[in-house]
Protein backbone atom coordinates (compact mmCIF):
# COMPACT_ATOMS: atom_id res chain seq x y z
CA UNK A 1 0.00 0.00 0.00
CA UNK A 2 1.17 3.25 -1.31
CA UNK A 3 2.21 5.52 1.73
CA UNK A 4 1.26 9.15 1.65
CA UNK A 5 3.42 11.89 3.76
CA UNK A 6 2.47 15.26 4.62
CA UNK A 7 4.27 18.05 7.37
CA UNK A 8 1.05 18.28 9.12
CA UNK A 9 -2.10 16.15 9.91
CA UNK A 10 -5.30 17.42 11.70
CA UNK A 11 -7.58 14.62 12.70
CA UNK A 12 -11.42 16.73 13.12
CA UNK A 13 -12.23 20.15 12.06
CA UNK A 14 -13.67 21.57 14.64
CA UNK A 15 -12.48 25.23 16.78
CA UNK A 16 -9.44 23.70 17.88
CA UNK A 17 -8.72 22.47 14.51
CA UNK A 18 -10.12 25.04 12.15
CA UNK A 19 -8.55 27.51 13.68
CA UNK A 20 -4.88 26.04 13.19
CA UNK A 21 -5.93 25.14 9.35
CA UNK A 22 -6.33 28.63 8.70
CA UNK A 23 -3.23 29.47 9.98
CA UNK A 24 -1.05 26.72 8.20
CA UNK A 25 -3.09 27.76 4.98
CA UNK A 26 -0.75 31.18 5.38
CA UNK A 27 2.61 29.08 5.23
CA UNK A 28 3.70 26.38 2.32
CA UNK A 29 3.32 23.66 5.03
CA UNK A 30 1.48 20.31 2.90
CA UNK A 31 -1.64 19.52 5.38
CA UNK A 32 -4.12 16.73 5.71
CA UNK A 33 -7.30 17.24 7.45
CA UNK A 34 -9.50 14.39 8.22
CA UNK A 35 -13.16 14.74 9.41
CA UNK A 36 -15.72 11.50 9.88
CA UNK A 37 -18.26 14.07 11.26
CA UNK A 38 -19.56 17.50 10.38
CA UNK A 39 -16.77 19.86 9.09
CA UNK A 40 -16.61 22.62 12.09
CA UNK A 41 -17.60 20.16 14.34
CA UNK A 42 -19.96 20.64 17.21
CA UNK A 43 -19.83 23.98 18.69
CA UNK A 44 -21.14 25.56 15.12
CA UNK A 45 -23.35 22.74 13.94
CA UNK A 46 -24.93 22.06 17.16
CA UNK A 47 -23.07 23.94 20.02
CA UNK A 48 -22.76 27.26 20.87
CA UNK A 49 -23.11 28.66 17.35
CA UNK A 50 -27.00 27.46 17.06
CA UNK A 51 -27.72 27.52 20.93
CA UNK A 52 -27.03 31.17 20.87
CA UNK A 53 -28.97 31.93 17.93
CA UNK A 54 -31.52 30.59 19.41
CA UNK A 55 -31.36 32.20 22.39
CA UNK A 56 -32.30 35.40 20.96
CA UNK A 57 -35.90 34.85 20.20
CA UNK A 58 -36.24 32.65 23.75
CA UNK A 59 -34.67 35.54 25.53
CA UNK A 60 -37.44 38.15 24.11
CA UNK A 61 -40.04 35.63 25.14
CA UNK A 62 -39.12 35.21 28.47
CA UNK A 63 -38.03 39.15 28.74
CA UNK A 64 -41.72 40.19 27.61
CA UNK A 65 -43.09 37.85 30.30
CA UNK A 66 -40.98 39.43 32.62
CA UNK A 67 -42.27 42.59 31.73
CA UNK A 68 -45.95 42.05 31.94
CA UNK A 69 -47.80 44.37 33.74
CA UNK A 70 -44.75 47.14 33.36
CA UNK A 71 -45.22 48.48 29.93
CA UNK A 72 -45.94 44.93 27.83
CA UNK A 73 -49.52 44.10 27.53
CA UNK A 74 -49.31 41.16 25.76
CA UNK A 75 -46.00 38.85 26.00
CA UNK A 76 -44.45 37.34 23.08
CA UNK A 77 -45.25 33.71 22.26
CA UNK A 78 -42.67 31.45 20.67
CA UNK A 79 -42.76 29.30 17.21
CA UNK A 80 -40.91 26.49 17.51
CA UNK A 81 -41.45 25.80 14.20
CA UNK A 82 -40.85 29.25 11.98
CA UNK A 83 -37.65 29.63 14.50
CA UNK A 84 -36.75 25.70 13.56
CA UNK A 85 -36.78 26.88 9.98
CA UNK A 86 -34.81 29.83 10.47
CA UNK A 87 -32.22 27.83 12.41
CA UNK A 88 -31.61 25.03 9.53
CA UNK A 89 -31.65 27.76 6.71
CA UNK A 90 -28.48 29.37 9.15
CA UNK A 91 -27.08 26.69 9.96
CA UNK A 92 -27.52 23.21 7.23
CA UNK A 93 -24.86 25.00 4.94
CA UNK A 94 -22.45 25.45 7.69
CA UNK A 95 -20.39 22.08 7.23
CA UNK A 96 -20.02 22.12 3.55
CA UNK A 97 -19.02 25.57 3.45
CA UNK A 98 -16.20 24.71 5.63
CA UNK A 99 -15.13 22.14 3.64
CA UNK A 100 -15.12 24.11 1.06
CA UNK A 101 -12.94 26.83 2.90
CA UNK A 102 -10.44 24.50 4.23
CA UNK A 103 -10.22 22.06 0.68
CA UNK A 104 -9.22 25.52 -0.80
CA UNK A 105 -5.76 25.36 0.90
CA UNK A 106 -5.53 21.52 2.31
CA UNK A 107 -6.13 18.09 1.13
CA UNK A 108 -9.09 16.61 2.74
CA UNK A 109 -10.58 13.30 3.57
CA UNK A 110 -13.63 12.29 4.60
CA UNK A 111 -14.26 9.56 7.00
CA UNK A 112 -12.73 8.45 10.78
CA UNK A 113 -9.09 8.58 10.96
CA UNK A 114 -7.40 5.25 13.17
CA UNK A 115 -4.03 4.76 14.79
CA UNK A 116 -1.90 1.65 12.96
CA UNK A 117 0.95 2.83 15.20
CA UNK A 118 2.52 5.82 16.69
CA UNK A 119 3.10 7.15 13.20
CA UNK A 120 0.81 6.03 10.88
CA UNK A 121 -2.78 6.76 10.58
CA UNK A 122 -5.87 4.93 8.14
CA UNK A 123 -8.71 6.43 6.92
CA UNK A 124 -10.88 4.89 4.10
CA UNK A 125 -8.39 2.40 2.91
CA UNK A 126 -5.74 4.90 2.72
CA UNK A 127 -2.64 5.51 5.32
CA UNK A 128 -0.97 8.80 6.03
CA UNK A 129 2.19 9.76 8.07
CA UNK A 130 3.45 13.46 8.84
CA UNK A 131 5.74 15.37 10.97
CA UNK A 132 3.28 16.07 13.29
CA UNK A 133 -0.32 14.89 14.07
CA UNK A 134 -3.00 16.74 15.15
CA UNK A 135 -5.83 14.98 17.30
CA UNK A 136 -8.84 17.69 17.54
CA UNK A 137 -11.91 15.25 17.44
CA UNK A 138 -13.33 17.18 20.65
CA UNK A 139 -16.30 16.04 22.58
CA UNK A 140 -19.16 13.91 22.40
CA UNK A 141 -22.43 13.31 24.00
CA UNK A 142 -22.93 10.57 26.91
CA UNK A 143 -25.46 8.36 26.73
CA UNK A 144 -26.78 6.63 29.91
CA UNK A 145 -25.99 2.55 29.62
CA UNK A 146 -29.48 1.50 31.38
CA UNK A 147 -32.52 -0.59 29.59
CA UNK A 148 -34.27 1.66 27.20
CA UNK A 149 -31.33 3.51 26.14
CA UNK A 150 -32.63 3.82 22.47
CA UNK A 151 -35.29 6.08 23.71
CA UNK A 152 -32.67 9.01 24.89
CA UNK A 153 -31.72 11.65 22.42
CA UNK A 154 -28.56 14.13 22.57
CA UNK A 155 -28.90 18.10 22.19
CA UNK A 156 -27.85 17.04 18.37
CA UNK A 157 -31.21 15.37 17.96
CA UNK A 158 -33.20 18.07 20.25
CA UNK A 159 -31.49 20.97 18.17
CA UNK A 160 -32.76 19.45 14.85
CA UNK A 161 -36.57 18.78 16.00
CA UNK A 162 -39.03 20.40 13.55
CA UNK A 163 -42.03 19.72 15.95
CA UNK A 164 -41.41 20.32 19.68
CA UNK A 165 -42.80 17.29 22.18
CA UNK A 166 -45.15 18.48 24.66
CA UNK A 167 -43.58 17.05 27.61
CA UNK A 168 -39.67 16.75 28.02
CA UNK A 169 -37.58 15.38 30.39
CA UNK A 170 -34.24 15.91 30.83
CA UNK A 171 -31.40 13.98 32.90
CA UNK A 172 -28.66 16.46 34.01
CA UNK A 173 -28.20 19.60 34.81
CA UNK A 174 -25.07 20.95 33.63
CA UNK A 175 -24.54 23.94 30.85
CA UNK A 176 -26.30 21.79 28.03
CA UNK A 177 -29.22 20.17 30.62
CA UNK A 178 -29.97 24.08 31.49
CA UNK A 179 -29.92 25.72 28.65
CA UNK A 180 -32.09 23.44 26.63
CA UNK A 181 -34.37 23.06 29.11
CA UNK A 182 -34.63 27.33 28.99
CA UNK A 183 -35.06 27.22 25.27
CA UNK A 184 -37.70 24.10 25.05
CA UNK A 185 -39.92 25.37 28.19
CA UNK A 186 -40.13 29.09 26.81
CA UNK A 187 -41.21 27.17 23.46
CA UNK A 188 -44.17 25.92 25.39
CA UNK A 189 -43.05 22.10 26.42
CA UNK A 190 -43.60 20.98 30.22
CA UNK A 191 -40.17 20.41 31.33
CA UNK A 192 -38.98 18.08 34.02
CA UNK A 193 -34.78 17.42 34.90
CA UNK A 194 -33.93 14.41 36.28
CA UNK A 195 -30.66 15.50 38.70
CA UNK A 196 -27.86 12.58 40.17
CA UNK A 197 -26.63 14.96 42.84
CA UNK A 198 -28.45 17.79 45.11
CA UNK A 199 -27.66 21.06 42.88
CA UNK A 200 -26.97 22.21 39.14
CA UNK A 201 -23.73 24.25 37.77
CA UNK A 202 -20.75 23.44 40.29
CA UNK A 203 -18.65 26.28 38.29
CA UNK A 204 -20.67 29.19 39.66
CA UNK A 205 -21.78 29.65 43.53
CA UNK A 206 -24.33 27.69 45.17
CA UNK A 207 -26.11 30.90 45.83
CA UNK A 208 -26.30 31.66 41.98
CA UNK A 209 -27.39 28.16 41.51
CA UNK A 210 -29.81 27.98 43.76
CA UNK A 211 -31.32 31.07 42.28
CA UNK A 212 -31.23 30.04 38.84
CA UNK A 213 -33.12 27.04 39.81
CA UNK A 214 -36.00 28.86 41.75
CA UNK A 215 -36.28 31.32 38.37
CA UNK A 216 -36.69 28.21 36.40
CA UNK A 217 -38.77 26.37 38.59
CA UNK A 218 -40.93 29.96 38.96
CA UNK A 219 -41.68 29.29 35.21
CA UNK A 220 -43.18 26.07 35.55
CA UNK A 221 -39.84 23.81 34.96
CA UNK A 222 -39.58 20.77 37.50
CA UNK A 223 -36.42 19.39 39.23
CA UNK A 224 -36.33 15.93 40.87
CA UNK A 225 -32.60 16.06 42.81
CA UNK A 226 -30.53 13.67 44.32
CA UNK A 227 -32.29 11.25 41.92
CA UNK A 228 -30.96 8.03 39.42
CA UNK A 229 -32.54 7.20 36.32
CA UNK A 230 -32.94 3.75 36.36
CA UNK A 231 -34.75 3.08 32.58
CA UNK A 232 -36.79 4.31 29.80
CA UNK A 233 -39.77 2.05 28.57
CA UNK A 234 -42.52 2.94 26.23
CA UNK A 235 -45.45 3.65 27.95
CA UNK A 236 -49.62 3.46 27.30
CA UNK A 237 -49.11 7.49 26.95
CA UNK A 238 -45.62 8.09 26.12
CA UNK A 239 -42.88 6.96 27.16
CA UNK A 240 -42.21 6.36 30.79
CA UNK A 241 -38.77 7.48 32.89
CA UNK A 242 -38.00 5.17 35.31
CA UNK A 243 -36.37 6.51 38.59
CA UNK A 244 -35.29 5.44 42.18
CA UNK A 245 -37.78 8.42 42.74
CA UNK A 246 -40.56 6.90 41.17
CA UNK A 247 -41.97 7.51 37.44
CA UNK A 248 -41.93 10.64 35.02
CA UNK A 249 -44.71 10.16 32.09
CA UNK A 250 -43.01 12.21 28.93
CA UNK A 251 -42.93 12.36 25.20
CA UNK A 252 -39.19 12.78 24.87
CA UNK A 253 -35.97 11.79 26.73
CA UNK A 254 -32.89 14.19 26.69
CA UNK A 255 -29.73 12.79 27.70
CA UNK A 256 -27.63 15.89 29.25
CA UNK A 257 -25.45 13.87 31.57
CA UNK A 258 -21.70 15.46 29.48
CA UNK A 259 -19.79 14.36 26.70
CA UNK A 260 -16.64 12.49 26.78
CA UNK A 261 -13.70 12.73 24.52
CA UNK A 262 -14.52 11.29 21.08
CA UNK A 263 -11.73 9.34 20.73
CA UNK A 264 -13.18 5.78 20.21
CA UNK A 265 -12.93 5.15 16.52
CA UNK A 266 -9.04 6.56 17.07
CA UNK A 267 -7.99 3.03 18.20
CA UNK A 268 -5.11 4.72 20.82
CA UNK A 269 -4.74 1.00 21.65
CA UNK A 270 -2.61 0.47 19.08
CA UNK A 271 -0.13 3.61 19.68
CA UNK A 272 1.47 4.87 23.37
CA UNK A 273 -0.45 7.60 23.42
CA UNK A 274 -1.87 7.96 27.00
CA UNK A 275 -5.24 8.82 27.85
CA UNK A 276 -7.98 8.31 30.51
CA UNK A 277 -12.19 9.19 30.44
CA UNK A 278 -11.37 13.22 31.06
CA UNK A 279 -9.02 13.06 27.26
CA UNK A 280 -5.54 12.61 25.87
CA UNK A 281 -2.46 13.43 28.15
CA UNK A 282 -0.57 16.29 26.62
CA UNK A 283 2.72 18.29 28.07
CA UNK A 284 3.05 22.12 28.35
CA UNK A 285 3.69 21.83 24.09
CA UNK A 286 0.41 20.08 23.92
CA UNK A 287 2.06 16.86 23.19
CA UNK A 288 1.24 13.32 23.82
CA UNK A 289 3.22 10.69 25.11
CA UNK A 290 4.01 9.92 21.65
CA UNK A 291 6.48 12.26 19.93
CA UNK A 292 4.96 14.32 17.10
CA UNK A 293 1.85 13.68 18.32
CA UNK A 294 -0.13 16.36 19.70
CA UNK A 295 -3.91 17.24 20.67
CA UNK A 296 -5.98 20.18 20.88
CA UNK A 297 -9.27 21.45 21.60
CA UNK A 298 -12.03 19.26 24.26
CA UNK A 299 -10.33 16.08 23.23
CA UNK A 300 -7.47 17.20 25.83
CA UNK A 301 -7.22 16.29 29.13
CA UNK A 302 -6.85 19.24 31.03
CA UNK A 303 -8.43 21.30 34.04
CA UNK A 304 -9.41 24.29 31.89
CA UNK A 305 -13.17 24.44 31.06
CA UNK A 306 -13.59 22.97 27.70
CA UNK A 307 -14.90 25.74 25.73
CA UNK A 308 -14.55 27.03 21.79
CA UNK A 309 -12.15 30.01 22.86
CA UNK A 310 -9.80 27.79 25.13
CA UNK A 311 -9.62 25.36 21.61
CA UNK A 312 -8.88 28.28 19.28
CA UNK A 313 -6.15 29.20 21.63
CA UNK A 314 -4.58 25.83 21.97
CA UNK A 315 -5.05 25.70 17.72
CA UNK A 316 -3.27 29.19 18.10
CA UNK A 317 -0.38 28.28 20.39
CA UNK A 318 0.16 24.89 18.67
CA UNK A 319 0.71 26.94 15.07
CA UNK A 320 3.42 28.94 17.09
CA UNK A 321 5.03 26.73 18.55
CA UNK A 322 5.58 24.32 15.79
CA UNK A 323 6.65 27.06 13.26
CA UNK A 324 9.11 27.96 16.07
CA UNK A 325 7.46 31.32 17.24
CA UNK A 326 7.51 29.92 20.79
CA UNK A 327 9.46 27.42 22.78
CA UNK A 328 7.53 28.58 26.01
CA UNK A 329 4.55 25.98 27.51
CA UNK A 330 1.25 27.23 27.09
CA UNK A 331 -0.41 29.65 29.77
CA UNK A 332 -3.84 29.98 29.36
CA UNK A 333 -5.50 33.44 29.83
CA UNK A 334 -8.54 34.23 31.86
CA UNK A 335 -11.12 32.37 30.91
CA UNK A 336 -14.77 33.42 30.93
CA UNK A 337 -17.43 30.93 31.27
CA UNK A 338 -21.11 31.38 31.05
CA UNK A 339 -24.69 29.35 31.18
CA UNK A 340 -26.93 31.27 28.70
CA UNK A 341 -30.28 30.13 31.14
CA UNK A 342 -32.71 32.93 31.72
CA UNK A 343 -31.48 34.62 34.35
CA UNK A 344 -27.75 33.84 32.73
CA UNK A 345 -24.96 32.76 35.30
CA UNK A 346 -21.35 34.02 34.82
CA UNK A 347 -18.20 34.09 36.02
CA UNK A 348 -14.44 34.55 35.99
CA UNK A 349 -11.04 34.24 37.90
CA UNK A 350 -11.47 32.76 41.59
CA UNK A 351 -14.48 31.36 42.53
CA UNK A 352 -16.52 32.99 45.62
CA UNK A 353 -17.34 29.83 47.19
CA UNK A 354 -13.85 28.24 47.14
CA UNK A 355 -12.34 31.48 49.72
CA UNK A 356 -15.32 32.27 51.36
CA UNK A 357 -13.44 31.41 54.55
CA UNK A 358 -9.84 32.71 53.64
CA UNK A 359 -8.96 36.31 55.29
CA UNK A 360 -6.37 36.93 52.19
CA UNK A 361 -9.44 37.38 50.26
CA UNK A 362 -12.32 39.98 50.49
CA UNK A 363 -15.60 39.41 48.84
CA UNK A 364 -18.01 42.41 47.76
CA UNK A 365 -21.92 41.23 47.08
CA UNK A 366 -23.36 43.76 44.92
CA UNK A 367 -27.12 43.91 44.08
CA UNK A 368 -27.89 45.46 40.68
CA UNK A 369 -31.25 45.27 40.63
CA UNK A 370 -31.82 49.06 41.67
CA UNK A 371 -29.57 50.83 38.54
CA UNK A 372 -32.19 51.75 35.95
CA UNK A 373 -31.31 49.86 33.57
CA UNK A 374 -31.82 46.65 35.55
CA UNK A 375 -35.16 48.13 37.04
CA UNK A 376 -36.21 48.97 33.22
CA UNK A 377 -36.12 45.10 32.61
CA UNK A 378 -37.30 44.21 35.84
CA UNK A 379 -34.33 42.29 36.25
CA UNK A 380 -35.08 41.60 40.04
CA UNK A 381 -32.19 39.00 40.30
CA UNK A 382 -29.19 40.59 39.13
CA UNK A 383 -26.01 40.42 41.80
CA UNK A 384 -22.49 40.69 41.32
CA UNK A 385 -19.97 39.11 43.37
CA UNK A 386 -16.29 40.18 43.21
CA UNK A 387 -13.29 38.78 44.79
CA UNK A 388 -10.43 40.71 45.74
CA UNK A 389 -6.40 40.10 47.16
CA UNK A 390 -4.61 42.45 48.07
CA UNK A 391 -6.47 45.08 46.59
CA UNK A 392 -6.79 43.53 43.18
CA UNK A 393 -9.79 42.14 41.51
CA UNK A 394 -8.94 38.34 41.22
CA UNK A 395 -12.43 37.15 40.70
CA UNK A 396 -16.02 37.67 39.50
CA UNK A 397 -19.32 36.14 39.07
CA UNK A 398 -23.05 37.17 38.39
CA UNK A 399 -26.21 36.05 38.17
CA UNK A 400 -28.53 38.10 35.91
CA UNK A 401 -30.51 38.72 32.81
CA UNK A 402 -27.39 40.09 31.19
CA UNK A 403 -24.86 38.18 33.25
CA UNK A 404 -22.34 36.93 30.05
CA UNK A 405 -21.91 40.62 29.13
CA UNK A 406 -21.05 42.08 32.44
CA UNK A 407 -18.86 39.67 33.62
CA UNK A 408 -16.97 40.78 30.47
CA UNK A 409 -16.22 43.99 31.93
CA UNK A 410 -13.84 42.63 34.19
CA UNK A 411 -12.05 39.84 32.61
CA UNK A 412 -9.44 42.87 31.36
CA UNK A 413 -9.50 44.06 34.96
CA UNK A 414 -8.24 40.50 36.31
CA UNK A 415 -6.15 39.26 33.29
CA UNK A 416 -4.06 42.29 33.16
CA UNK A 417 -4.37 42.82 36.83
CA UNK A 418 -5.56 46.53 36.75
CA UNK A 419 -5.84 47.99 39.76
CA UNK A 420 -8.55 50.49 40.57
CA UNK A 421 -6.30 53.75 40.06
CA UNK A 422 -5.07 52.98 36.77
CA UNK A 423 -8.79 51.41 35.64
CA UNK A 424 -10.33 55.32 36.53
CA UNK A 425 -7.28 57.23 35.03
CA UNK A 426 -7.48 55.46 31.52
CA UNK A 427 -11.08 54.26 31.05
CA UNK A 428 -14.57 55.97 31.29
CA UNK A 429 -16.81 53.50 30.25
CA UNK A 430 -20.58 53.97 28.19
CA UNK A 431 -23.18 55.42 31.16
CA UNK A 432 -25.42 54.59 32.31
CA UNK A 433 -24.69 50.27 31.89
CA UNK A 434 -22.94 47.81 34.60
CA UNK A 435 -18.96 49.64 32.93
CA UNK A 436 -19.97 52.60 33.97
CA UNK A 437 -19.85 51.49 37.52
CA UNK A 438 -16.95 49.36 37.54
CA UNK A 439 -14.63 52.56 38.26
CA UNK A 440 -16.64 52.46 41.85
CA UNK A 441 -16.19 49.00 42.33
CA UNK A 442 -12.50 48.85 42.52
CA UNK A 443 -10.96 49.84 45.28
Amino acid sequence: MNMKKYDDILIGSGPAAYKMSNLLAQTDRRVLVIEGFEYGGTCPNYGCEPKIFLEGATRTVLQSQQLLGRGISQPAKLDWEALMQTKLERFDPWPGETRDIIKKNHDVEDGYASFIDNQTVSVNGHQYQADHIIIATGQTPNILDIPGKEYLHTSYDLLSLKELPQRITIIGAGFVGLELATLVAAAGAEVTIVVHSDRVLREFTKTEDEALVNAMQQRGIKFSFNTDTQKVSQGKDGLLVTTDHGEIQTDYVLDATGRHPNIEKLALENTDIEYDRHGINVDGHLMTTVDGVYAIGDVVNRKQPKLTPVAEFEGQYLFDYLTGKTDQDIVYPTIGQAAFTFPEVARAGVNPDDVVNDSNYQIKKVSLKYGSLYAGQNDQISTLTLVFKDQQLVGASEIGDYAADDINNFLPIIGLKINGKEYRQKVMAIYPTLGDKVAGLLP
